[in-house]
Order: structure tokens, then C-alpha cells, then sequence
């Protein structure tokens, strides 16, 4: 099967954890977007508050099918 695909530009962040940090922004861009298929992550790097890490942050590609 042969597919093309378009990328996109996210950011998400999260009080929790990377991971929970990407969850953010597939699960928010699955809610405008249609046939996204696959994700990388560039970029990872957190927010310090009061000596702790207090926020989480990634930015990543996603790529989804164009439509025939």
C-alpha cells in the first residue's frame, strides 16, 4: 500500500511527564485533524518552579495520509 503523507508542528505540555506531555498534543490535534499516522519528537525541555520541575514540554512532528 503506498501512501503520502503531510507534516505538522506541535507542542504540548504537561504538569506530569513527557510522555503525558505528547498524549496532549496527539489526543488535541486528533480532535481537528484526520488520518494522522505517526509522530516523532524533536524536542523535549521542562519549566522550573520553586526548585522542581513544574511543567513539562515537547515539541514534535506528526504526519498524517493525504486522502485520494
Amino acid at each position: 500500500m503506498s501512501a503520502t503523507y503531510k507534516s505538522i508542528e506541535l507542542v504540548g505540555t504537561s504538569a506530569e511527564s513527557y510522555a503525558d506531555a505528547t498524549r496532549t498534543a496527539i489526543r488535541r490535534v486528533s480532535k481537528s485533524m484526520r488520518g494522522l499516522k505517526w509522530f516523532e519528537v524533536n524536542e523535549m525541555r521542562g519549566h522550573i518552579g520553586d526548585g522542581d520541575v513544574d511543567l513539562f514540554q515537547v515539541k514534535l512532528t506528526a504526519w498524517f495520509a493525504l486522502e485520494d
